[in-house]
């Protein structure tokens, strides 16, 4: 019923701004989604931006029952503020046999239980946005941020000026200082895995993986 071309299927249960951002993008990017909240309000409001839709309670497992929603691939549980739905729904949705339950949390010891509960992954929005702004306030080249783990990292920086004019090899990055160029976004155009021979532009974006302390260090280059 929800399965478009045979991609993934996604039900986002809580449909507050988070939710609402995760269903919106999905929907955005072609996938399938079903949302679920509790209020028909807000289901009435989502209606014009998910086309498919519901208000049940989502700690019920006939109401679960009867949206299939063990057919989804994922369900994300996005409820806000009231842990205990959030805590109950997800019990109801593994002990359905849900094969991927995301849940969101607000502080470790959410994350805790509900990983000991089953859910599958348990993201910690407010948290994760906070390092990341604090990262961008120490380091002013940093635009984004992605946390890989182990000291490991992915960022986008816009390119310093001492590199405008330098191929990729004469930049030396990699050996220099033990970073690697994914991409390079200039304007709008995007260039994957770029060529040693790409020129470096002043109004360059590059994106980056490696240590953060290398990250740390190119980030220095002015």
């Amino acid at each position: 019923m929800w399965r478009k071309n045979g991609s993934p299927e996604f039900a986002v249960i809580g449909l507050g701004r988070f939710g609402k951002a995760v269903a919106s993008t999905l929907i955005q990017r072609g996938f399938a989604v079903l949302g679920i909240d509790r209020d028909p309000q807000i289901v009435q409001d989502m209606s014009d931006e998910i086309d498919n839709v519901v208000a049940l309670d989502s700690t019920d497992e006939d109401a679960l029952h009867s949206v299939d929603i063990t057919s989804f691939d994922t369900v994300v549980v996005a409820i806000g503020t009231n842990f205990e739905s959030n805590l109950m729904t997800t019990v109801a949705l593994k002990s359905l046999g849900v094969r991927r339950v995301v849940c969101k949390a607000f502080t470790e010891r959410q994350k805790t239980i509900l990983l000991r509960v089953g859910a599958d992954q348990v993201v910690l929005p407010e948290h994760e946005a906070g390092a990341r702004l604090a990262y961008r306030l120490i380091e002013p080249l940093v635009r984004e941020h992605l946390d890989l783990g182990a000291g490991f990292s992915v960022a986008e920086l816009v390119t310093p000026k001492r590199l405008v004019g330098q191929t990729l090899a004469e930049s030396n990055l990699r050996q220099g200082h033990g970073i690697n160029v994914l991409a390079v976004k200039h304007g709008g155009t995007m260039t994957v895995n770029p060529a040693p021979e790409y020129t470096f532009g002043q109004n360059d974006v590059i994106v980056v993986i490696g240590s953060d302390q290398s990250i740390a260090s190119f980030c220095e280059i002015r």
